[in-house]
């Protein structure tokens, strides 16, 4: 039986350890799948995405998850600027106002600033 070579990130030598401190995912947007390009090398995920630009051309709900049940983060008015990460089956993904609150909105509330 042959032996398995050691690499340096065989589990004999490599290991993850310490405390780990995720920025709060209100204000800060990742998902496991998706994550804001600033956030490279404070978050893991599978891709990052530099934000798009958008506004709120109507008043909308920012919500928790894509779907009109979720709970609501807070409303959103229009001309309020809007980071887009996401848009997929009909909900934008990404961040609104000045403090960067992350949430999902009807990806049709949105519109070029």
């Amino acid at each position: 039986m042959a032996r398995r070579r050691r690499t340096p990130t065989s589990g004999d030598s490599f290991a993850l350890s310490g405390p780990s401190h995720p920025p709060d995912p209100e204000y800060n947007a990742y998902r496991q799948d998706l994550a804001d390009a600033a956030l490279t090398g404070r978050v893991i995920a599978s891709h990052y995405a530099e934000p798009v630009r958008r506004a709120v051309v109507q008043g909308t709900a920012l919500r928790e998850r894509p779907t009109d049940e979720a709970p609501v983060v807070r409303e959103l008015v229009p001309g309020e600027p809007f980071a887009m990460l996401d848009d997929s089956v009909g909900w934008a993904w990404g961040y609104a106002g000045e403090e960067r609150r992350v949430g999902y909105v009807r990806s049709a509330a949105l519109g070029t600033p």
